[in-house]
């Protein structure tokens, strides 16, 4: 991996050698952004009711331009690491170059991965609620890793990606790579087709496979994927499969919105319920989505999570709020 990954390196600072001696017009650029995702819930179990002003996410970060073909990227997430006493903290989230060439795209670094960036843009309420595969860790967002992807015209793009698989929380902890590819088909405008699978590991390997279609117009957006999931952490018949259907109408600023999610696990042998009983379920979203200005986008929203294994209903109404600039 490290032999694959120096090699690129040395390739992409030729292309930008090259680049900036051909043209004499480009001027290098650069841009930061901050992303912050925060929100005020309450949450009702059986009898017990929970408030709590929230700050989930920020992402801070610079965007640049070396040549007309080559950029970058870094970024931190700062977030809730969901263990430990820490309340917030932050991860280096992305830190790649990027060639360009007409309808070739590559990346190399600690990437943004392709599994689920489709679905999420057409969801369009990552600040509030994440894609099902984010969600249920099909997998992970970034990666350290090589990207390409090649677009053959209007139709049909392809993709793959070689990672380490572990995610940019974490550092390599095995010599185990994760391969992915994804064809993307648009046959006629605003429709998109999608298919993906990856592999990781050796014996008892980890496999997804993706299926997605989604449509979109100036107003109207809807979606709806399959996803399976082989193997789970590399545990021999821990399969799951997540269904996601997910909609909304825009009028002037204001967004309506709604989404349906089934997670569900496979029983192994003789096993009276699924190996992912207590986590399996149904979820629920609704609301609308307002935009008083550019750059905030505020969403009060319902959230209801239905446990398969027959516990209290969750409940949840949320305001949220996203602030980028």
């Amino acid at each position: 991996m490290k032999k694959i990954l120096t090699t690129t390196i040395i390739i992409l600072l030729k292309f930008s050698a090259y680049s900036q001696e051909n043209q004499t017009e480009f001027t290098p650029s650069g841009k930061l952004f901050i992303k912050v995702f925060s929100n005020y819930h309450s949450s009702f179990t059986d009898n017990d009711v929970h408030s709590a002003f929230e700050i989930q996410r920020a992402y801070m970060g610079y965007t640049f331009k070396m040549s007309k073909n080559i950029s970058g990227k870094v970024s931190l997430d700062v977030g809730n690491p969901g263990v430990g006493k820490l309340k917030m903290t932050a991860y280096l989230k992305n830190a790649y170059f990027q060639y360009k060439n007409e309808g070739l795209t590559t990346q190399f670094g600690l990437i943004g991965l392709s599994q689920f960036k489709l679905q999420e843009k057409q969801w369009g309420g990552r600040y509030f609620y994440k894609s099902l595969q984010d969600e249920h860790k099909y997998g992970y967002s970034a990666d350290l890793g090589l990207f390409t992807s090649y677009k053959f015209n209007d139709i049909i793009s392809l993709d793959a990606t070689i990672a380490n698989g572990d995610g940019y929380k974490s550092v390599e902890t095995d010599s185990l790579l994760k391969y992915s590819i994804g064809v993307t088909i648009n046959p006629i405008e605003g429709l998109d087709i999608r298919t993906y699978y990856d592999y990781l590991g050796d014996n008892d390997a980890q496999q997804t496979l993706s299926l997605y279609l989604g449509y979109s117009t100036d107003r109207l957006k809807v979606g709806a994927e399959y996803n399976q999931q082989f193997n789970n952490k590399m545990t021999a018949d821990n399969d799951m499969t997540g269904l996601s259907f997910y909609g909304s109408y825009k009028l002037n600023k204001v967004r309506l919105f709604g989404r349906f999610d089934n997670l569900s696990s496979a029983k192994i042998n003789s096993a009276t319920d699924p190996w992912n009983y207590g986590k399996d379920g149904q979820g629920i979203i609704w609301g609308i989505e307002f935009s008083p200005v550019k750059g905030i986008k505020i969403s009060p929203n319902y959230q209801a999570w239905i446990p398969a294994d027959g516990k209290s209903i969750i409940n949840l109404a949320y305001l949220s709020c996203e602030i980028k600039f």
